[in-house]
């Protein structure tokens, strides 16, 4: 796919932006708009080059303002049209569970710069970004309850592992809409930002990324971090952490680390994701739908 209709890819540099581009329905979130940012994550993690993706809605309103209730295909919002018997069948799964699972398995971090409305999908979307940055006038709400169903794309999972048990209770039971210093002070947001200085600031946390990590360390950190703690034993970490050090500390990442240091100078790491992955990665089994 190579014409976005709903969003925009960008490429500056190492820095890729993709911006929800629906501003006359505030960025509503549709199963096309789906397709198309599941690939463009496939385009970032395909591209070497690329080293960190922010994620941003279009227009000075709203970042996602949830499922599109009147799509102009005629479709339900929640749901697929077919009706089925069996529950394990393609047809019922979520979209918004379907995104947020391409994006639990990018290699490249991703950066949330929320610049407005972010409720339902709009919200749940954003959790797992591994940072999430807010402007000041943005909105957050897990509506869910209020609309008669049950929160999605697997944000029973990722929540409570952002904020907490209690917080993501709360959020989600009362389906209420909160402002960025709720969700600041409640875990969800990293930071608050003046509208026009928002996508500054991501950009700026981008860079510092590309511009002094290694692109196959940082692939096999976000991995770590977000699958091994749910582990039950930190022997599970133990012995990714160890055969993690042992295979990059003899890499060519590694030496540049170590000489870019000792020279006083910015690395210029010449490992690659594509290429350069330990030979055990990935080390977990993905699970099916069923």
């Amino acid at each position: 796919m190579t014409d976005y209709t709903q969003i925009l890819l960008e490429k500056d540099g190492p820095i890729a932006t993709i911006t929800l581009n629906r501003p006359e329905k505030m960025n509503a979130y549709t199963r096309h708009m789906m397709a198309e940012m599941i690939d463009a994550f496939d385009d970032t993690d395909a591209d070497d080059d690329i080293r960190a993706v922010i994620v941003t809605g279009a227009g000075d309103r709203a970042f996602c303002a949830g499922a599109d209730l009147t799509p102009d295909d005629g479709s339900k919002p929640f749901s697929s049209q077919t009706e089925v018997t069996d529950l394990s069948d393609e047809v019922v799964r979520d979209g918004g569970g379907r995104l947020t699972l391409r994006m639990f398995q990018s290699t490249k971090p991703l950066i949330s710069a929320c610049n407005g409305v972010a409720v339902g999908v709009g919200a749940t979307m954003q959790l797992p970004m591994d940072i999430r940055l807010a402007s000041d006038n943005a909105r957050f709400g897990f509506v869910f309850a209020r609309r008669g169903i049950v929160p999605e794309a697997c944000s029973s999972w990722f929540l409570p592992r952002l904020v907490g048990q209690q917080q993501a209770l709360e959020w989600c039971m009362t389906g209420r809409i909160f402002g960025a210093e709720e969700a600041l002070n409640g875990g969800l947001i990293r930071s608050v930002h003046p509208q026009a200085e928002l996508m500054d600031a991501a950009r700026e946390l981008a860079n510092e990324i590309a511009e002094n990590t290694s692109a196959v360390s940082v692939a096999m950190t976000r991995a770590m971090l977000w699958r091994l703690p749910v582990e039950n034993h930190p022997m599970m970490a133990h012995r990714i952490d160890s055969r993690s050090i042992y295979t990059l500390s003899r890499g060519k990442d590694a030496t540049e680390g170590v000489q870019s240091f000792l020279e006083k100078r910015p690395p210029s790491y010449p490992g690659k994701v594509s290429e350069d992955m330990p030979d055990f990665y990935p080390w977990w089994n993905e699970p099916e739908y069923k």
